[in-house]
């Protein structure tokens, strides 16, 4: 009987680890939490806590899969570039000529394309053409990069829009990394 009793933790184990395999490999049961932290383990850029933040606000997160979850990290994406684009017109309203108006103009340009680029992530991975999407998503990050050195190319530290070009990297670096789980 010894011999018995000692398999059945380990068959607990197992049971538990393949659940947690299943559910976030695109399986019912994946959640912002667990996407997040398999996302982290995956990729230590991940910032788990703004990544469990920004996937849970999603109307879409409740029922979603790690698939789901993928396209709702581009989307929240979509969402943080409107928002960045949004501010560069706000604060360029305010801006005097020269350098830093010069910037701002460029970073609402840059936000918008940036949007596109989420927009196409998201497209990308609803028709599973996974590699497209990461590209996307990298793509959106870069744009996002260009904004503060627009700002330093301008003289002018630290970028108005530092918080803004920090999100959406961080969101391209959860959108990638969480599409890296679909199986």
């Amino acid at each position: 009987m010894a011999p018995r009793a000692s398999r059945r933790p380990a068959a607990a184990a197992a049971a538990v680890v393949v659940a947690v395999v299943l559910a976030v490999s695109g399986g019912v049961g994946a959640t912002p939490e667990t996407a997040c932290r398999a996302a982290a383990e995956e990729d230590r850029r991940v910032d788990y806590e703004f990544c469990v933040s920004r996937l849970s606000h999603h109307h879409d997160s409740p029922d979603a899969d790690t698939w789901g979850l993928a396209k709702v990290a581009a989307d929240v994406g979509v969402c943080i570039a409107g928002d960045a684009a949004y501010d560069a017109k706000a604060k360029l309203q305010a801006a005097k000529a020269g350098g830093e108006r010069e910037a701002l103009e460029r970073c609402a340009e840059l936000y918008d394309r940036m949007g596109s680029a989420f927009a196409a992530a998201y497209d990308d991975i609803n028709r599973r053409e996974y590699a497209a999407g990461k590209e996307k998503a990298g793509e959106a990050a870069s744009l996002a990069r260009r904004c503060d050195g627009a700002f330093a190319d301008a003289g002018v530290a630290p970028s108005p829009l530092e918080r803004q070009t920090a999100e959406s990297v961080k969101i391209a670096i959860v959108c990638t990394a969480i599409t890296n789980l679909v199986k």
